[in-house]
């Protein structure tokens, strides 16, 4: 696909400061112009300032200027009025206020982590030594952005601006409710779900394995277990391991692992998920506060701006 990658995201939130040190001790990597990293993405967040909690930016990876131009030729037929530059094509998705920015940029490029020998039945690869997971040392650093879900109140026209403008492609439907949506071979890098206001939902980063889902939240709930707030399960959508948790300004950030990859669009089939499939395979049944956040009411009744 023309669409290669998610680059970057930006959060807004009430609490700036306090929110970018809880990013910091999950593992990204703060550099000198405020932006954080990840060891294979390099500058994929930024924290600013805003009066609700809600994503703001988020910078798509294309290859060249054709696949620009085909953008904003998608983007003209849906009544928008993209800005053009040689490197960037740039439009506001009217009900998030998304501002959505497909720029050139290079492939990402993965160091494969070593093999991790498992014992299964009939196959005992490790012998006389014990598992690797739990030897690792040092905190878990993210690998990648992997993707971001936001709220819409009209999760429909969002969904056609992303699809039908920007060029992303549905993976997976949550029925009535939203979608799985992939400008990479990830399976997803947006969900759209409709709400009654818009908000971000959660980020999610990539880890080595199960293990580094299981290390990295460990790791985090030392001294606060208020920051728990759903895991260790699986997927169904995407098929990833996950364990959520809650940053100071009411997001979910997620530690995820093992996602599925859609290399030849012909031989993937979307499904339209309902019940429990559309939340997970396994793993402990998720809070009410994972579908409704708790700061759902206030944050309407502060609401500005986009609808």
């Amino acid at each position: 696909m023309s669409l290669h990658r998610l680059v970057s995201v930006t959060m807004g939130v009430p609490n700036v400061a306090e929110t970018a040190a809880y990013y910091a001790e999950f593992g990204l990597t703060r550099a000198q112009d405020g932006w954080f990293t990840t060891q294979d993405g390099g500058r994929q967040l930024r924290i600013v300032a805003a009066q609700t909690r809600r994503l703001l930016e988020m910078h798509v990876g294309a290859d060249d200027p054709d696949d620009l131009a085909r953008v904003a030729s998608r983007l003209r037929r849906l009544g928008e009025r993209p800005s053009e530059t040689l490197e960037a094509v740039s439009a506001v998705e009217p009900v998030t206020g998304v501002a959505v920015h497909v720029e050139i940029a290079p492939r990402l490029a993965q160091r494969r982590p070593s093999p991790v020998p498992y014992n299964q039945p009939g196959n005992t690869c490790r012998v006389g030594t014990r598992a690797e997971g739990i030897l690792r040392q040092g905190r878990v650093r993210p690998r990648k952005l992997g993707h971001a879900v936001i709220g819409s109140t009209a999760h429909h026209e969002t969904i056609r601006f992303f699809t039908d403008g920007i060029g992303f492609k549905v993976s997976d439907l949550i029925r009535g409710q939203g979608a799985f949506l992939r400008c990479s071979t990830d399976h997803h890098n947006l969900l759209v779900l409709g709400a009654p206001v818009t908000f971000l939902h959660h980020t999610s980063w990539q880890v080595d394995d199960i293990d580094d889902v299981g290390r990295g939240a460990f790791d985090m709930l030392q001294g606060h277990p208020e920051r728990h707030v759903w895991g260790l399960g699986r997927h169904y959508a995407g098929s990833n391991f996950f364990w959520y948790l809650k940053d100071p300004a009411g997001n979910f950030s997620e530690y995820y692992s093992d996602l599925d990859c859609i290399v030849d669009d012909q031989l993937w089939t979307p499904e339209d998920l309902e019940g429990a499939k559309a939340l997970f395979a396994w793993g402990p049944p998720p809070p009410s506060s994972f579908v409704h956040p708790d700061d759902l009411a206030a944050m309407m009744a502060g609401a500005h701006g986009p609808r």
